[in-house]
């Protein structure tokens, strides 16, 4: 039986990181998938669980030289780590300012002769040891540590590259100031002032990053806070406060005006107003009254209920959210996945050019050539910058699968969003999707003229008498219409139902007879006068039903399923953003055309079973198309799995949250054209982060490596590169975090 796991890996730095931890992974059997996420530190892991379990996984990561947590400790242990990231800033700062002035201020003529009047060079250089040591090996002991163990397990990652730059700058001021007469005339400068800013500069970007990462996780933690901590139980008829935990399901549960809803639940007593923005991203309050269901996490508005919990705990739709959410943003799209293959080769280039650019300039390089080649190769080493390879996608998946949560879209997995970006065609279900569902009257015609009758009231009364006792959709759509209009009908007896066909009954003693022509023939009505009114209804898309009193047609309804308000701008929306927009229906060509016409759909495909819409699809995909298919989750299950993107709407708190890869919780379709742009909102920022991660590392290596030095004179001080490079980790999270800004179609 396939099963998964999830674990924090501490210790990563990189993507190189990322591919090692994926790679030991996979080697243990059973492994089937194991995906990391840089952003989070997060793995997921599907295995069998007879060949393998979650020591095995334990023990691989940390034989890598990881560390592993469980979940539960993770959000105590971000904390941690952003509180001991502040401390080593706050006490690098606090040792490189004086280090800086130690080193720089002699520049100044008459600053350095006070300088060194006042105490001998030489105890300026052992006071720049003394403040530099704690910066490197207390404050950077995390590069140190990090670093060696990536070296020692063949995997050198970011960690590495700072520790063997930082590192080399020490101890090549430290062998200096002890014993100076090893090296040749020229080159005895001390980059002790280098290697205090290399580690403090760094810190600071870990820090401004781990911040900004933060702010990446928000989605979440918002959602995670909707959760009541206290909820009202009835026990043994008595009102109780209890933790949420304890709340079983079958409890009964009260919620007063102004509280959140601690369960999932149906009301039993009370009605009131609930505000459920924070699930379907709709603002508006939604009525509730006995037999409606509320959501954990909604707040109540004016009135107290009282309803029975039926998902509590793991089991809420809130719940089932955030784990969505989650499992999104740990997803690795295609894009990640080959960039990572670039990555795990990255680090030991970096190195490799670091060493062929030493070695050219101690051979090639102007005098001194030992400091040459020492200070471009260690700026080769700090310039590189994994880090933002192995966040460009994390990061703008974490923020785009959380600024969809916040517009009521929930994203599955991380690839869907990929897709959707590619997509070209849109094809929407009719029933339920861009129509309300449920047959209206619509039209109360004469049979013979065709026009609309002058009064409906007459009709409706004995219609809705008739009609009151069936349940037929058709049956309720003429009775809800007689009840709108304040129609007072009376009680009908030998009421008798026509499968298929119609119904009929005594009212006032007359034989009134509603249903299909064939019905209201056979009845003994002359319905050859009605063809007329029955042809315009049914060329219209409306279903034509006769209403007979005593064997004489004297109305023709034309009952509809209804465009919702929503569904034409939603198509003029995703028109405007070039797609192709189509409609599979069971209907008959008459009803699906005439809908398809009004909301100005390009594609039509009526009478279509469930496996027909899978074939329309893939129909249309042989023709080179990029498909997203959007129905109710349910009974569009085959066409939701051939799509390459399936979109199930949801219905507020009855969401199908198993169907599709997103599913729009409120319902509105408008929802299609947002999750379009944030999926090209969030493709957008991830090329962008990629553009520049890689831009920047494929113009200033060359520019570390003194590539440029004999033709223009450039050459980077270590010090730049240390800075550059944590400027680039801290702009590829900081564009990402742009996408919260994204503006959607229809948001207020």
């Amino acid at each position: 039986m396939t099963v998964q796991t999830v674990f924090r890996v501490e210790g990563m730095s990189c993507a190189g990181c990322v591919a090692r931890v994926e790679s030991v992974i996979g080697d243990v059997p059973g492994v089937e998938e194991a995906t990391v996420n840089l952003a989070t530190g997060r793995a997921a892991i599907k295995y069998l669980e007879d060949l393998s379990n979650d020591a095995d996984f334990r023990k691989a990561i940390t034989a890598a030289g990881y560390g592993v947590r469980d979940l539960d400790d993770s959000s105590d242990d971000e904390k941690e780590e952003v509180g001991i990231l502040r401390q080593d800033v706050l006490i690098a700062v606090f040792l490189t300012i004086p280090l800086l002035l130690i080193a720089k201020l002699p520049l100044v003529p008459s600053v350095s002769d006070a300088m060194y009047g006042l105490l001998p060079k030489e105890i300026w250089k052992i006071l720049e040891f003394a403040l530099v040591t704690p910066v490197v090996f207390f404050a950077g002991w995390r590069f140190l540590s990090a670093g060696w163990s990536e070296l020692r397990h063949l995997n050198p990652g970011m960690n590495s590259l700072v520790m063997l730059g930082a590192g080399a700058a020490y101890l090549y001021s430290l062998l200096v100031l002890v014993v100076p007469d090893l090296f040749p005339k020229g080159t005895t400068q001390s980059y002790f002032v280098a290697a205090g800013v290399i580690v403090t500069l760094i810190l600071v970007g870990r820090y401004l990053e781990a911040l900004a990462r933060g702010r990446t996780s928000q989605a979440i933690q918002s959602l995670m806070r909707l959760e009541p901590e206290i909820a009202r139980v009835i026990r043994d008829g008595t009102e109780v406060e209890v933790p949420v935990a304890e709340v079983v399901s079958g409890d009964v549960l009260v919620v007063r005006p102004g509280e959140r809803v601690s369960a999932d639940g149906s009301i039993l007593e009370g009605s009131t107003q609930i505000d459920e923005s924070m699930i379907t991203g709709e603002s508006m309050p939604v009525e509730k009254m006995p037999g409606t269901e509320v959501v954990a996490g909604t707040i109540n508005g004016a009135g107290t209920i009282r309803f029975k919990a039926t998902g509590v705990g793991a089991d809420t739709i809130l719940r089932r959210i955030v784990q969505m959410v989650e499992q999104a943003q740990n997803d690795k799209p295609e894009i990640q996945r080959v960039a990572d293959k670039i990555a795990s080769i990255f680090v030991p280039l970096v190195i490799l050019i670091a060493i062929i650019t030493f070695v050219v300039w101690m051979v090639f390089g102007n005098e001194p050539a030992l400091s040459f080649a020492f200070v471009t190769a260690v700026s080769v080493l700090l310039i590189a910058c994994p880090c933002a390879m192995g966040l460009a996608t994390p990061t703008a998946i974490m923020v785009g699968t959380g600024h969809g949560a916040d517009n009521g879209i929930l994203i599955r997995n991380g690839g869907a969003l990929e897709k959707l970006a590619a997509v070209d065609t849109v094809l929407f279900d009719k029933t339920g999707t861009l129509t309300e569902g449920k047959p209206v009257l619509i039209d109360i015609v004469d049979p013979v003229s065709g026009k609309a009758v002058e009064d409906p009231a007459p009709i409706l009364k004995m219609a809705a008498a008739v009609e009151v006792e069936s349940e037929h959709p058709i049956s309720k759509a003429i009775v809800c219409a007689a009840k709108e209009q304040n129609v007072d009908f009376p009680t009908a007896s030998s009421f008798v139902a026509r499968p298929g066909y119609g119904v009929g009954a005594k009212v006032g003693g007359k034989q009134v007879w509603i249903g299909s022509p064939r019905l209201i023939a056979e009845e003994g009505a002359d319905v050859d006068g009605s063809k007329a009114a029955i042809d315009a209804i049914a060329s219209a898309g409306k279903t034509p039903v006769l209403m007979a009193i005593d064997g004489k047609v004297v109305a023709v309804f034309g009952i509809a399923d209804t465009a919702k308000p929503e569904s034409k701008t939603t198509i003029e929306s995703l028109k405007g953003l070039g797609m192709t927009v189509g409609m599979v229906s069971g209907d008959n060509s008459s009803t699906a055309n005439a809908i398809g016409a009004d909301l100005g759909i390009d594609r039509i495909c009526a009478e279509a079973l469930p496996a027909d819409k899978a074939g329309e699809i893939s129909r249309l995909q042989n023709e080179g198309r990029k498909v997203a298919f959007v129905g109710d989750g349910i009974n569009d299950a085959p066409a939701l799995a051939t799509a390459d993107v399936g979109i199930a709407i949801g219905t507020g708190t009855d969401i199908a949250v198993e169907a599709g890869d997103i599913v729009l919780m409120s319902g509105d379709v408008r929802g299609v054209a947002k999750a379009v742009s944030l999926a090209r909102g969030t493709l957008r920022t991830i090329r962008y982060n990629f553009l520049w991660a890689y831009g920047y590392n494929v113009a200033l290596i060359p520019v570390a490596a003194g590539v440029f030095f004999p033709l223009f004179g450039w050459l980077l001080n270590p010090m730049l590169a240390a800075a550059a490079m944590s400027i680039s980790s801290v702009f590829v999270v900081t564009n990402s975090l742009r996408l919260r800004k994204l503006a959607l179609p229809f948001s207020d």
